[in-house]
């Protein structure tokens, strides 16, 4: 953990992790301090960015979203900040990073079928300036993510 965190710090996120919906008074009774106490160290832990924000786990497949996939990219150097904002306008690209290796852009995309996926790809991907190449992998079993604090 972070050299700014202490042990109560980290219980807080913790328990967070198990249950983002936990109310302020529950949160810390069940790491045993005050509300306020609580209250002021979540404040702490947004405003230093330690705690992005809470969110909701979604099953993909129950809402439609039945194909996904992992798109490698190959881009040339100068086109990432370009293709960021055009990949951040496609609902389909749930997740996109800017990695080291053999390719320079791994995406977690969302369709409903595969000849979605298929045009996501062709028709709206590689169709980006500064797209050289790119490689999907299909994902056959989508295990969610587990929650813990890293």
């Amino acid at each position: 953990m972070d050299e700014g965190l202490d042990a109560v710090d980290e219980r807080l996120l913790e328990e967070l992790a198990r249950d983002g919906r936990l109310s302020v008074r529950a949160l810390a009774e069940k790491v045993s301090i005050s509300r306020a106490n609580a209250y002021t160290r979540l404040e702490r832990l947004r405003a230093t960015g330690v705690l992005l924000g809470f969110t909701t786990v979604v099953d993909p497949g129950r809402t439609g979203l039945r194909t996904s996939a992992y798109v490698s990219l190959v881009v040339r150097q100068d086109a990432w900040r370009t293709l960021r904002e055009r990949l951040r306008e496609m609902p389909e690209v749930q997740h996109m990073a800017l990695v080291g290796g053999d390719v320079d852009v791994v995406l977690l995309v969302r369709t409903t079928d595969n000849d979605a996926l298929r045009r996501l790809v062709f028709d709206r991907v590689q169709a980006i300036p500064g797209v050289l190449s790119s490689r999907t992998l299909l994902i056959f079993e989508d295990l969610p993510n587990l929650p813990g604090v890293p």
